[in-house]
């Protein structure tokens, strides 16, 4: 939807404050990096004091709001679903508050109908892919006994989606959701939503339709976040004393912004490792479940190649102790092998040989 707030939302996030392709109706998304805060990363730096200090990272993209209505509602649905389709992951940008400046394009303030609206369209988009590539597959000359297992699976998700259920949600075996991954379907991404409230409602943390909007995500299994943008863009801009007053006073633990980034890096099942020394502090993103020897071939592929022992060091040891010297006198210093699985938060110095 348009007028929600989330372009500046996107700016907070990622820096990155040139909105003119959608003020100037070139409507072009807007593409831009965002910081993943990470206190680990934040203590590791005061730490060892590196040169350098890197940490993990999304891409965003900031796409032209769906339209619900208008002359030009076709096109504009097109032109969304087209953006949106190769994103890994999508942030619902929901209006909750009121502004004469910008009225609302549905004349009212309702953010359930808002969310399910823009999940119906893409509900639809999947239906119609599906059935197109069933049409062309029974088209064909010789169907084999690959297009029959395709057409069982397809159909399996067109029967899912027909009962109002997301693609993400169903159970698939790993090559089935390897191999319905190739479509790009919509309702196959992890979704978010945020509700975007003025100050008086996020203090008093109630919106029209509320309890329609909490049901519809847990329906969904779509993660829900309350935030003040314009609060959040207030707070952006004090100086940190103020800053750090400012949230005490709200009784805010910390940044939305910073809440909401975290959420998407955990929705999108990564995770980060962390590696520490003079030049630099960094957290590297993997998947998670990733194996010590992958891992290593984030930092560089002749670490991987040349794997010998990864050293391990958990976060919260070295959080409690304080100083490496006192966690190996601890005995928490442990070697790993090829096949460990990486923790969250794990540091990790790698042996290599090439």
């Amino acid at each position: 939807m348009n007028q929600t707030g989330k372009t500046t939302l996107f700016s907070l996030l990622t820096g990155k404050h040139d909105s003119e392709s959608f003020t100037s109706g070139k409507a072009s998304a807007n593409i831009g990096t965002c910081n993943v805060p990470d206190e680990r990363v934040d203590f590791l730096t005061e730490l060892y004091k590196p040169k350098k200090t890197t940490f993990a990272k999304i891409e965003l993209t900031d796409i032209v709001g769906f339209s619900a209505s208008g002359e030009d509602r076709n096109s504009g649905a097109a032109r969304f679903l087209n953006d949106v389709r190769p994103c890994n992951a999508l942030i619902h940008v929901l209006r909750a508050f009121e502004t004469a400046s910008a009225a609302h394009e549905s004349d009212s303030i309702d953010p359930a109908r808002d969310l399910e609206a823009v999940e119906t369209e893409m509900l639809f988009a999947d239906l119609e892919s599906i059935e197109k590539r069933i049409g062309r597959i029974k088209a064909g000359k010789k169907i084999t006994k690959e297009h029959e297992v395709e057409i069982s699976l397809l159909e399996r998700c067109f029967k899912w989606l027909e009962n109002g259920s997301s693609v993400v949600d169903m159970d698939l075996t790993e090559q089935e959701r390897i191999d319905i991954r190739s479509y790009t379907l919509l309702t196959d991404k992890p979704r978010l939503a945020v509700v975007n409230l003025d100050e008086s409602r996020w203090e008093a943390k109630e919106w029209p339709n509320q309890e329609a909007l909490r049901k519809l995500c847990a329906k969904l299994n779509i993660p829900l976040l309350e935030l003040c943008v314009d609060m959040e863009l207030e707070i952006s801009r004090l100086p940190p004393e103020d800053k750090e007053l400012f949230m005490e006073d709200m009784a805010i633990t910390e940044p939305g912004i910073a809440a909401l980034a975290k959420a998407v890096y955990s929705h999108l099942g990564l995770i980060s490792f962390l590696t520490h020394g003079g030049d630099e502090v960094r957290a590297w993103t993997i998947e998670n479940g990733t194996i010590a020897k992958n891992a290593a071939g984030k930092i560089h592929t002749d670490i991987e190649r040349g794997f010998i022992r990864a050293e391990v060091v958990k976060y919260v040891d070295l959080l409690e102790l304080g100083t490496m010297a006192k966690v190996k006198e601890k005995g928490l210093f442990r070697l790993e092998g090829k096949e460990y699985i990486v923790a969250d938060g794990d540091i990790i110095n790698f042996r290599f040989n090439v």
